[in-house]
Parts: C-alpha cells; structure tokens; sequence
C-alpha cells in the first residue's frame, strides 16, 4: 500500500486523516492508485481555491431533527399529511392514493405512521390520533386480508387483474400484489435488463425471498459498468418532462415513498436532511440560490431552464475543442480565476465582459467553482447524503433505481442543471482518446465539486468523505454512465399514477351524481348528455381514434389502430399532409400527445404502439402539438 503518497503537501494536509482512510480495499471498485490521485488532487485545489477565496463563506448548519419529526416531514413530502394531526379526518384523497400502494410502499408509510403516532401520544396531543392499523384497514377489509409491515415476505393482497375496486372491468394495471410476483418469474430477465414494470422495493424483497437471488455485492474488482438498458415497453417510455404537472405531483410522492421502501428492504437508512436558512446573496452570479438565479436569468431569457452563466461557461469551455488534455482535471491558475469570478459579478449581465481572455481551463474552474458556490448543494441538503448512500447498496442494479428515484426527487431547477451538466461530462468523455480523461477520471475530478459540500463543514462529515472518496466516485461514475436511464419515470409508478385518477374520476362521479339528484335536473342533464354522445359514438368506430393537430394544416383525422401502429408513424401521416399557409412544423417539433382519462396528459414516444396504449387509456383523447418547454 502506497497511502504515505496521498498525503497531501501545504497545510492542508492535516485535513487529512491517517493513512486509514485510504485504504481502498473496501472500495466498490478497485480504483486504479492513479484516478484516486485525481479525486485527492482535485480536493487540495477545493481547499485552496477556498484559502484564497472566501473566508467569509456562512456554512450551512444541518438541523439535528427531533424525535418523530423526520417521520412528519417524510409524510408531508409524500402527501399524506392528513393521516395525523387536526386534519386526521379529512383524508379520503389519501386512501385512494393509499389504496394505489404496492405492500412494501405500504409498509414503508405504515412504519412512519406508526412513529408519528407514538411520538404524538407521548407529546399528548390532543388531536384524534389514528391508529395505524386503521388507515389501511379501508383498503385491507375490501381484500380480506390484513397489510402487516412485520412480514413483508409472507403478507400477499391479492387482486384479479382486470377488476377495479367496484367489481367493474377496467385496463390492467400491474401493482405490487400477487400477480407481480407471478410477473416477476415469467419474465425472462437478463441481469443487464432494469425492469420498469414491477416496483423496485418489490424486487427486491422477492430477490432477499428467493434463494435463488442471493444479494451480492456489485463491486468486485471490475472496472467496467454493467450495460444496463430498459426494455421496450409497448405502451412507450415516460421521460421525466412528459408528464402534466398536476401527474408530476403525483410522481414524487410516489418516488419518495418507493425510495423509502427500497432502502427499508435493503437495510439502509433514509433520512432527508435539513438546512437551517441562512442569508444568503440575492443578486449575482456565484453564491446565489438557483432558484434566485433562475428567476434573475428569466427577466433577461423568458423561458430559461438553466443558469446563463453556467450554459455560457460550458460553451466557452467547448469552443475551445473537448481534445484538450487534461480538461477539467488541470486547474485554472487561482489568482487569475478569483479575478475573473470578480469580473463576472460585474460585467455578465451587462454583456461587457471579454470572454477572449478566458483561458480553458480557466473556465472549467469557474463551473466546478459555480457548482461548489451554490449555497445549497446541486443535489440538495435533503438527498445529498441518500445520493452518496447509493453506494452502499448491495447491487448495482439496486444502486442505479435508488439514483433514478433520486433524480425524480430533485427539484426541477436542480434536476434540469444536473442534467446539463451530465451531458457535457459526456461530451468530454467522448475526446477521451486526445483528452486523456475517461470516464473514471472525469467521476474522480467531478465527485468532490458535488459531494464535497461546503455547508456540511464539520470535521467529521469531511473526514467521511474521505472515506467515501472512492464510493462517490462511483456515484458519480453512475450518473454519468447511465444519464438517459435516469432520467426515465418507471413504469410502475406511471400506472399507479393512472390508478389513482381511475379511483379519484370514480369518486368524482359519485359526487356529481348525487349532485345531480339534489338538483332534481337528472333527467334533462342526462337527456342533454344522450344527444351529446350519440353523434361522436358513430363517429369513431371500434377501433379507431380520432387524432387532433390544431398547429398543423390537417386538423384533424380518423386513425385505424392496427397491432404495428406506432405513435411516430401517425406524427407523420399529419406532417406529409401539407399546404401553403400553415407554418411547416419538423418531424421532431412535434409530439403526439395522450390526454385525459387515467392521466393528465402524457408526452408520447414515436415507439409507442398505439393498440397497446389505447387498450391502457380507452377515454384518453389524442393531440398533435409542439412540446412546451
């Protein structure tokens, strides 16, 4: 072992801790002795940018939480607020949404319920408490069997699979019941497949179950990632973008409380962090909150979903040519990037600063400094420490759904910026054959300007990190490796999404109706309604769909559905159909669009195999129009 080399020269090296902390043998992967020099070179420039720079930096103070306050925060974010306290009994929004879970999301909600609920007795509130065998039992009795959380392996709710809770037939949605687990054995599964399908925290009970599936841990001395890749799935990929906010919404409960149960499965602890506020600048460009930025950037480009200064960076630092050597890993001098960062506060927005004075490496300083200046971590206080908790799962199959929920969590500021970010790191890894920088140098170079935070000052988070050094690496490695992954809303949770607006539309229309009988207008609405229908029903045949294009100069179209059918190919039935006054739209302009029915409105794939679709949502109705940015 050659750790005496690690430590580092200047003062900064009492920052290190002894020789220990380098012994890389419990590292996920043996990470050659050279790209580990990078992630320690990388942080002795961190420090020393810091000397130089700003001593007046305000750390920021991670909240130590109270007893029960974690579990009442978690079940706010997941939207289920008013299964306790003064709003305890308004919560039948909540038992769809509950009645929607899969039995490991169950337990994980049933767990934090649970805690809640003892720490609010113990506080002796006085609001009706509920207990927490209760909340489920709605959904329990209508099965006949009770969701224990105490034996997730051996507790199955069973439910037919074309039947909805009122007994009537509706699409097939797949959830975590019985049928998943039938589901899981058919599937020819390679271990290179991430499947969508089935809830994660669901495979990975059945993995601990089966003993077949023996967990192993996915390092190993290999270097090489695993090529990982989705399925095709028929009813087509939801992106993270595709989907109408009110769904989106949705989405991240339901990330949040699958993340949950997946990590309570493996036995790895969750905990959303907590940031005390502190002051922080409110005009400029480094040190400024995204957010801030944003809203300061959208005055200036209406619309933009990204810092300016950090896509003008990045474009400095392309213009150049990616074959440098030793792009990102070669520092800017710091004098001359501390004068240049000064500059910039001053010059950027008025547009009178000379970007031809900017050297390259000088610039790719400037976007690391960005990233670190941010005075809360690209990744969040909430889930910084669940993104560097990802190398401590047992697969890597495992590791890479935790990032892809991570990644749904993120807010959407942060979430677009990462993306970015991920996809220039690329493009340098791309040159790698002039650049010298693979992808395990660009991770080495990178990890520390996003894990390495700033705010979290205290000498023991910063001694763990060099512990960690290796397994965020690794994290990083991840991000990079498998960016278009990430950025995928698993299947699973798309149909729970449409489960739920199934249940809520069936409620809804409960209440109207009752409505309508107060109103004793039943008959005249329903006669109004009956002329309604009856013209659209010889309309549309079996079969087919009626396809709207409002921008295009076919405005609408009768669509027959055929097993081969895909969205792409109606996308351009429309575009051939052309005349001289409407503006021409290009091919990738435009989206076919599924709107209504079991989801608020979804951005279609051209693989999509309308059949299959339609078959999911009968009552979605069909539209052609460009995507809003």
């Amino acid at each position: 072992r050659r750790s005496g080399q690690y430590t580092m020269n200047h003062d900064h090296s009492k920052k290190i801790p002894d020789g220990a902390s380098f012994d890389r043998s419990g590292s996920q992967d043996s990470l050659d002795e050279l790209s580990m020099d990078d992630y320690w070179k990388e942080l002795e420039n961190i420090h020393e940018t810091r000397g130089n720079n700003h001593e007046e930096r305000v750390a920021l103070v991670v909240k130590e939480p109270d007893e029960g306050e974690l579990e009442e925060e978690w079940l706010k974010e997941a939207g289920l607020s008013n299964l306790f306290g003064e709003s305890s009994g308004d919560s039948l929004e909540s038992m769809v949404f509950l009645s929607t879970l899969t039995r490991t999301q169950k337990a994980a909600v049933e767990k934090r319920v649970e805690t809640v609920t003892q720490t609010m007795r113990k506080r002796n509130k006085q609001h009706q408490i509920p207990d927490v065998r209760d909340i489920f039992r709605l959904q329990n009795d209508s099965k006949g069997k009770v969701c224990d959380g105490s034996e997730p392996s051996t507790v199955r709710t069973s439910e037919n699979k074309n039947e909805t809770h009122d007994g009537t037939k509706g699409p097939k949605f797949s959830l975590g019941t019985d049928q998943q687990r039938s589901l899981l054995e058919d599937m020819p599964s390679s271990d290179t497949d991430i499947n969508l399908e089935i809830s994660f925290a669901e495979q990975a009970a059945n993995l601990k179950d089966s003993s077949v599936g023996k967990m192993h841990k996915g390092g190993g001395g290999d270097t090489l990632l695993p090529n990982f890749r989705l399925p095709k799935d028929k009813t087509g990929t939801t992106k993270i973008g595709d989907l109408a906010p009110q769904d989106m919404k949705k989405v991240y409960s339901l990330a949040l409380i699958e993340l949950t149960a997946l990590y309570d499965i493996l036995g790895t602890e969750f905990k959303q962090q907590k940031a005390v506020k502190i002051k922080t600048k409110d005009s400029g460009l480094f040190g400024v909150p995204l957010s801030l930025l944003l809203e300061q950037d959208q005055k200036k480009v209406p619309g933009t979903k990204i810092p300016l200064i950090f896509q003008k960076l990045i474009a400095q630092i392309e213009e150049t040519t990616l074959e440098t050597e030793g792009l990102l890993r070669i520092p800017g001098v710091a004098t001359r990037v501390k004068g240049l960062c000064q500059e910039l506060e001053a010059k950027f927005y008025e547009g009178t600063f000379n970007w031809e004075n900017v050297k390259q490496h000088d610039a790719a300083s400037l976007l690391k400094l960005f990233i670190r200046e941010l005075p809360q971590p690209l990744l969040t206080v909430e889930y910084l420490k669940a993104f560097q908790d990802v190398q401590n799962l047992p697969t890597r199959k495992q590791q890479l759904q935790a990032l892809n929920l991570l990644v749904i969590l993120l807010p959407e500021a942060n979430r677009d910026t990462l993306k970015v970010l991920l996809e220039f790191l690329q493009r340098v890894i791309d040159h790698r054959d002039k650049n010298k920088m693979t992808l395990k140098n660009v991770a080495m170079v990178m990890a520390p300007n996003l894990f390495t935070f700033h705010g979290f000052g205290s000498k023991t988070i910063e001694q763990s990190e060099f512990v960690m050094a290796a397994g965020t690496a690794n994290v990083m490695r991840f991000m990079i490796q498998y960016q278009k992954l990430l950025w995928t809303i698993p299947k699973f949770i798309v149909n729970q999404v449409r489960k739920q607006n199934t249940e809520s539309q069936k409620k809804e229309k409960k209440d109207k109706a009752v409505k309508k009988l107060l109103k004793k207008m039943a008959y005249d609405r329903e006669k109004h309604e009956k002329q309604e229908k009856t013209p659209n029903d010889t309309d549309v045949p079996q079969g087919v769909i009626r396809v709207q294009a409002p921008h295009l100069s076919k405005v609408s179209m009768a669509i027959q559905l055929t097993e081969e059918l895909k969205a792409g190919d109606i996308v351009a039935r429309f575009l051939s159909q052309k005349s001289g006054n409407v503006q021409t739209l290009k091919k990738e302009e435009v989206f076919l669009y599924e709107i209504g029915g079991n989801i608020g409105e979804r951005c279609l794939d051209d693989d999509t195999y309308m059949k299959d679709l339609y078959q999911l949502n009968p009552n979605a109705e069909w539209v052609i129009k460009p995507k809003q940015s």
